[in-house]
């Protein structure tokens, strides 16, 4: 069963499209590409898997396809490879009506998202998430980047896709440490926003570690539910949205600080999260059972809930780099209680300093 939401943002809304065996739904691709060229941006291991098919899908469709094979990785969320969808973009002398084609996960994504909000000033894209962390995150709600060695994500610009469909059986060819690193962001958006679905997770754990069709199929759904109302009320980041980065502050400094690739996205938010919510406790916002039940939960999938052994310096130089702060103010997302975080802009750094030089 197929279900659609609609991200809602006026004349730029778009829709999600999820289900099983999407990749060849032509209807879902072919008002975003009839009489077009797709340049399907993918990389070197989602592309033997589902780029013939995919191709073939946007054919039917009417639309003259490209392909562009990425290096893998978080390492290669770089200008350099960025640099590569452009040299065959212009190889190709791709047009303004040309569509870009995320097949693959967060860092596809975002590549090729950051490559449409600028190639001759803007084309089209759709988000095609094959992971996921990307299917319940990042392909919705049009952040694009790349990351420099002193900071993750400090570079590039909101572009919203034209549409995002999300086939979950993709996820059978997921390695069991991507799908894991997935699961954080899903425990998220309950941590956050909905206590509910929170319980819900905890009821379906051994379910979801199995990949269960049906389960997947709810998280997937509740989780998009979610973005898609916060990125209504704010595109931009100016205000609610910076919820959805709980756990991120933390978790990008270990990212960064740790060397792109050697941690997940979704391993480094997990063990931000912990941190988060430990640090929530130490504040006096939450009741130390709530930071407990949710550090027991991410450990029930296997996430990592420890952050690497950094000197309390190499924490505060990359945390003093998040896209959050303001007048040289570290800001965090803390917990309040499960269910509802809020935006702290007044961390005292005292507090902060201690809790980083703490074990």
């Amino acid at each position: 069963m197929t279900a659609k939401l609609m991200v809602e943002l006026g004349e730029r809304s778009y829709p999600i499209h999820i289900g099983e065996g999407l990749l060849d739904e032509a209807e879902l691709f072919r008002a975003h590409v009839t009489g077009r060229t797709a340049a399907i941006v993918t990389n070197e291991t989602v592309a033997p898997l589902y780029a013939q098919r995919l191709a073939a899908t946007l054919e039917r469709a009417g639309a003259a396809c490209l392909r562009i094979a990425l290096p893998d990785g978080e390492a290669f969320k770089t200008w350099e490879t960025l640099n590569r969808i452009f040299d065959a973009l212009l190889a190709a002398q791709a047009d303004r009506r040309t569509v870009l084609v995320a097949l693959g996960g967060g860092v596809v994504g975002d590549l090729t998202g950051f490559a449409a909000a600028t190639y001759q000033r803007g084309i089209a894209h759709v988000q095609v998430p094959t992971t996921l962390l990307a299917q319940v995150d990042s392909s919705v709600g049009g952040k694009t980047a790349i990351n420099h060695p002193l900071g993750k994500n400090m570079i590039g610009a909101f572009h919203q896709p034209s549409a995002v469909v999300v086939d979950t059986a993709t996820l059978a060819s997921l390695p069991p440490r991507e799908y894991v690193a997935g699961l954080a962001e899903v425990v998220k958006y309950g941590a956050i926003h909905d206590v509910k679905f929170l319980d819900w997770i905890e009821d379906q754990a051994d379910l979801l570690a199995r990949r269960d069709a049906g389960a997947l199929a709810h998280a997937i759904r509740r989780s998009c539910e979610i973005k898609a109302a916060i990125v209504a009320q704010d595109e931009r980041e100016s205000g609610v949205r910076a919820l959805l980065n709980f756990g991120h502050t933390f978790g990008h400094a270990i990212e960064s600080a740790a060397g792109y690739g050697k941690w997940l996205h979704g391993e480094a938010v997990a063990a931000g999260m912990a941190m988060a919510a430990r640090f929530s406790v130490r504040q006096g916002r939450a009741r130390s059972s709530e930071a407990d039940r949710l550090v027991a939960l991410l450990a029930r999938f296997g996430l990592p809930v420890r952050p690497p052994d950094f000197d309390r310096r190499v924490w505060l130089e990359y945390m003093g780099r998040d896209k959050k702060n303001e007048a040289g103010r570290i800001t965090l997302v803390l917990l309040e209680r499960l269910g509802h975080a809020v935006v702290a802009k007044d961390t005292s750094m005292p507090e902060l300093e201690a809790f980083l030089g703490s074990p």
